[in-house]
């Protein structure tokens, strides 16, 4: 039987020029996330150093992504997969990049009822191996609430302006004002809040022997103090209301928060960071980005 024809294999037809990046984008793949079965989308691919050759070995970066079904994902199992992309490339290529898309699905309790339900933080992975040494950089999102401090100031004001007009030329007593607070006739104002986005990215610190996903979750969110919400009863809304009204916030307080939170983690090497407020007074959104130790910074 005559052999197969082998295409890539032969040399460039053209002037010989190496390529930065040849592989595979939106490989679909389950990989296990916290002990989770998760479904990903994988980019993978090497670099065309030797710029004589055709082309590389595509199938051969597939069948390498068959560990990522194995086992837990860490930093370790991430540096074994881009090590075979380079060894079943050897003489072709010198960098290997491995991106991975998905969305942790996490269950959050609330606030103060015993419920708790799912949510799922959209993540990515991105792995790189080269001569300069092998790094991981992880990216999150993170959903939260914002009151604008603006709109709550001028809430108040209108709140002070209705009581001076409904108790005026009188001493209220407490029952009274108690009354009026709780009535609809005394809070004729209340600030405005959006949904917002926090947007993550770190690069791991070399030591860090984990993909420290829930470990970077529970702070920031900690940090927002407003972060949304699964299952929830009227208690649980009535902690809510306080959580915004205890953290009015404009996009740059945010920025802040995340960003003080972020350099107190040791597994980190760094980071940048971008908030937005989908404002619900404007048209448009509020964003700002903060970056540490970021490279090209």
């Amino acid at each position: 039987m005559n052999a197969l024809p082998d295409i890539a294999s032969q040399a460039c037809p053209d002037q010989p020029l190496p390529l930065d990046w040849v592989g595979m984008c939106g490989i679909a793949l389950p990989v296990i996330l916290a002990g989770q079965r998760q479904a990903a989308r994988a980019d993978a691919g090497v670099d065309l150093a030797d710029g004589r050759a055709r082309g590389i070995h595509m199938s051969r970066l597939y069948l390498a992504l068959a560990a990522l079904q194995q086992e837990e994902l860490t930093p370790a199992l991430l540096h074994r997969v881009l090590a075979d992309f380079l060894a079943s490339h050897s003489g072709l290529s010198r960098r290997a990049n491995l991106a991975l898309r998905l969305e942790a699905l996490l269950e959050r309790p609330a606030l103060v009822s015993p419920l708790a339900g799912w949510k799922a933080y959209p993540l990515q992975l991105d792995a790189c191996l080269d001569a300069r040494g092998f790094h991981v950089e992880l990216g999150l999102e993170i959903g939260y609430s914002s009151t604008c401090p603006c709109s709550a100031a001028l809430a108040r004001q209108l709140i002070q302006q209705r009581f001076a007009t409904d108790f005026a030329g009188r001493t209220p007593d407490h029952a009274a004002v108690l009354a009026w607070i709780g009535s609809a006739q005394g809070i004729v104002a209340t600030p405005h809040s959006q949904r917002s986005t926090a947007r993550i990215r770190v690069r791991l610190a070399a030591g860090c022997t984990t993909l420290p996903v829930l470990e970077l979750i529970e702070p920031l969110e900690a940090a927002l103090g407003t972060a949304l919400q699964t299952a929830v009863k009227r208690a649980d809304e009535q902690a809510f209301a306080l959580a915004n009204g205890q953290n009015p916030m404009f996009c740059e307080d945010a920025a802040r928060r995340l960003s003080r939170c972020l350099r107190t983690l040791p597994m980190l090497a760094g980071f940048q960071v971008r908030v937005e407020h989908a404002e619900s007074l404007h048209a448009h959104d509020a964003v700002a980005e903060s970056r540490w130790n970021w490279p090209g910074d």
